[in-house]
């Protein structure tokens, strides 16, 4: 240990911000080592050496809380690990367990980042080691994914709140398309396991502008702040500009509504017998919160503070006197929770069916064991639901109410870059023109509305279809390959008549394995020749074909004697 410590009497440590790229707000804060010689790497690789790369890193990881203490950080601090390390016995972090205690935090306000390398650990011994550090109330990122060696079976059992993209992923964006669909699935893998993605090492503005397009909504680098050594500083530099315009998550199926987590805060928590006094020096302090939340041993929410309404208390005629030594529970409010799955959507229903006055307060945000992990504000999402749904009243049809192609477009790029099989298909009324000069516009129109709900009551229930009107009488429709049928049937098998006028559809099917196509660009125009062979067919019909194919199947009418047209 001797050599331990004369390495660690060489290391000091800068702090490196993270941003909500929704608000451009500082949420935490990463202790990077810097060695005052050579890098932390050769550190380590020295250690290893020694054996005593395990004893090392564990206290770097304590130093590093000691030092966010000596700085006052409040925000939730990021903590590096390799991953050798969190494999080993729980008992070995019983040092950074009392650093923690020692400058009043809570495992909760930690992330400990596991690092590479990951290759010489079995993957169920490193789940393991993950499973049990989360049990000791620490949340769980994964480093350097990406460029790392991280297996994708751990990156999808992990117990992981953040996934980090590695930064070299990052420098590819938004020029290299290979970039952008690899940090595309890693944020739909990261979202369908509840964890949020971060972008590491943001260097310009092209690469912020498309890691928000991706879906990203937390990020580091330089471009937002660099690692200071001086903590006091990095939360008070000018914060990265909020989003601004139309956002384009990364999803499958119809636009997701927002969610609790998007708003998610850090919350300042404080033991359930907290005195009055303790409460005040937090709110008090620069850049203090606007709520505090009392918890248990086991940092389940107990009671709720807000700023305002305690200060008041507390600073009236006889206020100090009769609540300083007193414990704060007697100044709080019961808390008002919500899981974190939870959509944004339920929290509002949650703050109406209470017939809760002060919406003006936090909502405190807890996970699956009722373990406090941050909190939102009402007024911030509601404001977020209420732009969301302006964004996508905007792009809706005004006279189908669908989603126009843009929609369709991100879903076909979204699950080719998830290296998904799905089926694209195009749907238009023969003869449309006729029908009008006929029939009359309104008549015409009415059919498009109709064609319109029956297309959305066909799926209902169904997790995969996009629907998009892109104009004119053509539809889009992109799901995965069992799904398709339901709503073709819904439209083949009904009779559509205008003004007594029978009237066909024809729908022109793509079907695309994985790898079988590399853009929504060349999806459509693979699907222009199958829907001319559509046309070709008697009566309401269905043709299926599939890149580099030349054969074409007609599923529903009865054929001409037309030659197969080449899909490739």
């Amino acid at each position: 240990m001797a050599v331990v410590k004369a390495d660690l009497g060489t290391v000091r440590f800068a702090f490196q911000p993270l941003y909500s790229l929704r608000d451009g707000k500082v949420v935490a804060v990463e202790t990077l080592a810097r060695p005052r010689a050579g890098s932390i790497t050769d550190l380590l690789r020295s250690a290893r050496g020694q054996v005593q790369l395990a004893e090392l890193d564990l206290a770097l990881a304590t130093k590093s809380v000691h030092t966010a203490a000596e700085q006052d950080a409040n925000l939730p601090l990021h903590v590096n690990l390799l991953a050798t390390t969190a494999v080993r016995p729980v008992r070995e972090f019983q040092p950074l367990l009392r650093a923690l205690s020692d400058s009043g935090r809570r495992t909760r306000d930690v992330v400990l980042e596991i690092c590479p390398p990951f290759g010489r650990i079995p993957p169920d011994t490193l789940l393991r080691g993950m499973h049990a550090l989360a049990e000791q109330g620490f949340r769980i990122a994964v480093d350097g994914v990406g460029e790392g060696d991280v297996p994708m079976r751990v990156l999808a059992q992990a117990p992981a709140d953040t996934i980090k993209i590695d930064r070299r992923i990052i420098a590819g964006l938004p020029d290299d398309p290979c970039a952008m669909a690899l940090t595309e699935s890693l944020v739909h893998l990261a979202k369908r396991n509840d964890a949020h993605p971060v972008a590491v090492g943001v260097e310009t503005e092209a690469q912020l502008e498309a890691a928000r397009g991706l879906g990203i909504r937390l990020a580091q680098g330089e471009l937002l702040a660099k690692a200071r050594f001086e903590l006091s500083t990095a939360p008070s530099m000018s914060p990265v500009t909020p989003a601004r315009g139309k956002q384009h998550p990364v999803a499958f199926g119809p636009t997701q509504a927002p969610r609790v987590r998007d708003f998610l805060r850090p919350a300042h928590t404080l033991p359930a017998e907290a005195t009055a006094d303790e409460v005040r020096e937090v709110f008090v302090a620069e850049g203090g919160p606007t709520g505090v939340v009392l918890v248990d041993e086991h940092d389940r929410p107990r009671w709720s503070i807000d700023r305002n309404r305690f200060l008041l208390a507390v600073t009236g005629p006889y206020g100090h006197a009769l609540h300083a030594s007193k414990e704060a529970a007697r100044l709080a409010d019961p808390p008002h929770v919500i899981g974190i799955e939870a959509t944004a959507m339920q929290l509002l229903d949650l703050v109406t069916n209470a017939a809760w006055s002060r919406t003006g307060d936090n909502v405190i945000v807890i996970d699956a064991r009722g373990r406090c992990v941050g909190m939102v504000r009402v007024t911030e999402v509601v404001r977020g639901v209420a732009e969301t749904k302006i964004e996508h009243a905007a792009a809706l049809n005004p006279l189908t109410r669908l989603p126009g192609s843009d929609v369709v477009a991100r879903d076909v790029d979204g699950r080719i870059a998830a290296r998904r099989a799905f089926a694209t298909a195009w749907l238009d009324v023969d003869g449309f023109k006729t029908v009008n000069d006929t029939a009359g516009f309104a008549a015409g129109d009415d059919l498009l509305r109709d064609l319109g709900r029956t297309l959305s009551s066909a799926t209902t229930g169904l997790r995969t279809v996009t629907i998009g009107h892109v104009g004119g009488d053509d539809f889009l429709l992109v799901s995965d390959l069992e799904e398709l049928p339901i709503v073709a049937s819904a439209v083949l098998d009904r009779q559509w008549m205008v003004e007594r006028l029978p009237v066909t559809v024809s729908l022109a099917t793509l079907v695309c394995a994985v790898g079988a196509v590399n853009s929504y660009r060349e999806v459509a125009r693979l699907l222009a020749p199958l829907k001319t062979h559509a046309k070709a067919v008697r009566g309401s019909s269905w043709v299926l074909g599939r890149p580099g194919s030349d054969r074409v199947d007609v599923l529903r009418g009865r054929p001409h004697r037309l030659p197969a047209q080449r899909v490739s």
